[in-house]
């Protein structure tokens, strides 16, 4: 007997029959693993930015950082940090931490800058924070869907972190400008000629204040890259109002590097 025909053949009925059952059963899966990623995640997704007490409002979130190593450290974008304070009136780095409308705040300092990565490490004060872990960013791969959580709108709606996904559209060479690597204009994408590195191109959209959010597994949490900017169609206002749904991150293997240096 023809093996082949032991079986009877499948009807399209029962085709459509069992791909129904197989979308029951592998979609509610894949979801409740993000569901709990995102949720083991947001403890360690912090607002970087200054407090003065005498301005109104005191606290200003410039960008998005994230707990990593001993539960003191956190990595945001460079550009995300001020290079001057107005110290005559007390201004000071800040970590904004907790949940809802009533956010802690922890004091920072800075313990390092990589300018040509833009990436910064701040150490902060009180009890450590959950640490999220480094992946090998080596491993990414086009078309891998990843997802980012930070603050693109800042404190506006209260203290929620946002969480978007997005696929690795491209890994592709960049040249970060450095004053200027919140947006990549056509005048910057002329630079691309020059020395450059790699960088994540992710579908996902990113506004400036998703700056220094961690890029990472939906699956297992681990953190493959800090996003750092949007590309802008036309003024940099662009960005809020009419966003290009393209953005860059800088791979993690930098942020390994920047960690090594503080040992």
């Amino acid at each position: 007997m023809n093996a082949w025909r032991a079986f009877p053949p499948f009807s399209p009925a029962r085709i459509k029959s069992f791909s129904i059952l197989g979308l029951m059963f592998v979609t509610p899966l894949w979801a409740s693993d993000l569901v709990k990623t995102i949720e083991y995640t947001k403890p360690s997704i912090v607002g970087v930015g200054t407090v003065q007490r005498t301005r109104s409002p005191p606290v200003s979130i410039l960008g998005t950082g994230f707990v990593l190593d001993d539960g003191f450290h956190v990595i945001t974008s460079a550009h995300v940090i001020p290079e001057v304070l107005d110290v005559a009136n007390k201004e000071s780095y800040t970590v904004i931490t907790g949940k809802g409308k009533e956010p802690e705040l922890r004091n920072a300092i800075i313990v390092d800058v990589d300018k040509e990565h833009d990436l910064a490490l701040l150490k902060i004060s009180g009890p450590a924070l959950p640490a999220m872990k480094i992946g090998d960013a080596s491993a990414v791969r086009e078309g891998q869907t990843l997802i980012f959580t930070g603050f693109p709108i800042g404190m506006i709606l209260g203290f929620y972190p946002v969480t978007h996904r997005a696929m690795v559209s491209s890994i592709t060479p960049i040249v970060l400008p450095a004053h200027n690597s919140r947006q990549l204009n056509a005048k910057l994408i002329g630079q691309l000629q020059k020395s450059a590195y790699a960088v994540f191109q992710l579908d996902g959209t990113a506004y400036p204040g998703s700056s220094g959010s961690p890029l990472y597994d939906p699956a297992t949490g681990l953190v493959y890259g800090v996003v750092n900017m949007v590309f802008v169609k036309g003024k940099k206002e662009a960005a809020l109002s009419n966003p290009s749904g393209i953005t860059y991150a800088i791979p993690g293997n930098y942020i390994l590097e920047l960690l090594r240096r503080k040992q």
